[in-house]
């Protein structure tokens, strides 16, 4: 369901452009305007001084308040415009990295968890802040040195060699900085997974004594994160103090030279105050640039984790809406594998199903039953073979189209934060309350919902703890048939529940057939294949057999356990 995208994070700095350059403009006025209080340092002790003029004193601090109050305005809307752009960012590419979230959900992929939309967030407060400022002003470092060189020769050369000597210092930092700061970032990250973790099962580890040992092992991965952490930040700590006492050496050497170029009468005094100030308004961007270089490494990590991440996009060009589904479904040699299984989780899976009719999924634990669910429902995409819906493969319908007309009820069931009508609801914003009764009736959870503390507009808190798991499982079935969805899938829906709950899933199932939807339900217990028309049977992730229900639980029940070869007509 996913599609690849491999430009969208350079597309989006692509499309701001005109921003950097709106920022690169005000960034040269603002660093002419900088030569502002050198020059009138110059003026008062050059002419003033020796002149002793009042008028020329008031003419030269009323222009120099004039133009103070121009870079004012300048710095002030280069700032803003950095900002904007932090947001513009956000606005642009945080839908695709909360989506990137979910796709690298699906698919399982290691290490991602919720880590691209912190990435963004990286990104967006490094560039919204003073570091990449830096690194604008540093290229109008020449118009100093040339205003220097103006006054003499030698400070010129003097303020040259200074500004390399810190580029210099600015590689040394680039060098010694990026490995330990990228190892840092890595396992901070694994650190931080490890804390989410043992979040989620906070209450498996309290029950079974397991705190102890999961507290030692998060202080393992957490030294590990803070001697990396701190290993990244001594080195560029290092290399910011080398750096910061050097500018300050050489800002006084710059002073010496001129005070000996003074005594000899070469410039005026006032040139020697201007030249230093000068120089010290060139090396800074330098500096400041090495004080941020690592808040800049760690920006340029996440572009790269989320460049990759943006890779498989969910919101790629989505086809055309077909009409809506009247839930046949037929699936044709599907095989699928997963990421760092060496087999097929699923291979030879063949049969259909019309409008009305209920299919039971059978088979031993492991046998890729739950991978079928998820790949009947779109979320895991066959590595060959085809899903088909009313004739069309899943790719070929919209997804924001097919969502509708799909229920799924997952084998782990996840609830948000919410309230009741607002998960059953699935979270669309016009969401009828009449159709969300009806799900409930459906699901026969709408008297349990009653007798909640606030009915349907009670707060289920993080991942519905504030439910038992039967009442979590229940509401999830009341979600999946919200909607007459043309197509459902359940997956152990009555894996939680007592006989009055099983009982609930059999008359779902019941009224979902006679609204002419098509149900498939995976199943250990038989109780919950009892208003299904067919089975299909699944061993080591081949299909066994598949037809009528009484006729393939007559041939299970009959082969017993010397059930072993897939069928090859199936």
């Amino acid at each position: 369901m996913a599609g690849v995208n491999k430009n969208q994070l350079s597309s989006a700095f692509a499309s701001l452009r005109g921003a950097f350059a709106s920022v690169g403009v005000f960034s040269f006025f603002t660093n002419l305007l900088m030569l502002t209080g050198p020059l009138f340092m110059l003026q008062v002790y050059d002419r003033v001084l020796t002149s002793g003029s009042i008028p020329t004193l008031i003419a030269l601090v009323v222009l120099v308040v004039l133009l103070y109050a121009f870079m004012g305005i300048l710095e002030f809307v280069r700032t803003r415009i950095m900002v904007r752009i932090g947001v513009r960012l956000d606005e642009q590419l945080g839908d695709k990295a909360f989506s990137a979230v979910q796709v690298h959900a699906i698919l399982r992929t290691p290490n991602v968890g919720a880590q691209p939309v912190r990435d963004l967030d990286i990104i967006r407060q490094f560039v919204s802040g003073p570091g990449p400022l830096a690194f604008f002003d540093t290229p109008w470092m020449p118009i100093y040195l040339g205003v220097i060189f103006a006054m003499h020769s030698w400070m010129g050369y003097f303020a040259i060699s200074s500004a390399i000597l810190l580029f210099i210092y600015a590689i040394l930092n680039e060098v010694l900085t990026s490995k330990p700061s990228a190892k840092a970032n890595e396992t901070a990250m694994i650190s931080n997974a490890w804390t989410e973790e043992s979040r989620r099962n906070a209450e498996v580890i309290g029950a079974m004594g397991m705190s102890e040992a999961v507290g030692a092992r998060w202080r393992e991965l957490h030294n590990k994160a803070l001697k990396d952490g701190t290993h990244a930040s001594d080195r560029a700590g290092t290399i910011g103090a080398l750096s910061k006492v050097t500018r300050m050496m050489l800002q006084s050497g710059m002073l010496g030279l001129g005070a000996y170029l003074a005594v000899l009468q070469e410039i005026s005094p006032g040139t020697m105050i201007a030249g230093t100030i000068i120089m010290s308004r060139a090396l800074a961007p330098v500096e400041q640039a090495i004080t941020h270089w690592r808040g800049f490494l760690g920006a340029r990590k996440s572009y790269d984790r989320l460049k990759k991440v943006l890779e498989w996009d969910a919101h790629s060009e989505q086809p055309m809406e077909l009409p809506k589904p009247k839930g046949a479904i037929s699936v044709e040699n599907l095989l699928v594998s997963i990421a760092g299984v060496d087999k097929p989780v699923l291979r030879g899976i063949n049969f259909n199903l019309q409008p009305g009719e209920a299919l039971g999924v059978l088979g031993p634990s492991a046998a890729g039953k739950s991978t079928l669910a998820r790949t009947l429902v779109g979320v895991l995409p066959p590595t060959r073979g085809d899903v088909r819906l009313d004739g069309a493969k899943l790719e070929q319908w919209n997804e924001n189209q097919i969502g509708k007309y799909m229920g799924y009820l997952p084998q782990s069931v996840e609830l948000f934060s919410a309230s009741v009508a607002e998960n059953i609801a699935r979270f669309q914003p016009d969401a009828s309350p009449d159709k969300v009764v009806e799900a409930a009736k459906m699901a026969n959870v709408h008297e349990m919902i009653l007798r909640l503390s606030d009915g349907y507009e009670t707060q289920i808190g993080e991942g519905g703890a504030m439910l038992s798991a039967g009442q979590r499982q229940r509401i999830g079935l009341a979600r999946a048939l919200y909607g007459d969805p043309a197509f459902v899938v359940l997956d152990e829906p009555n894996s939680n529940l007592d006989a009055q709950g099983e009982a609930a899933v059999i008359h779902a199932i019941n009224a979902m057939k006679n609204k002419g939807s098509s149900v498939v339900i995976i199943a250990h217990r038989p109780s919950a294949i009892a208003a299904v028309d067919k089975i299909v049977f699944i061993k080591e992730g081949a299909q066994m057999a598949f037809g009528p229900r009484d006729e393939i639980l007559d041939k299970i029940l009959k082969s017993g356990p010397k059930q072993g070869k897939p069928r090859q007509d199936a």
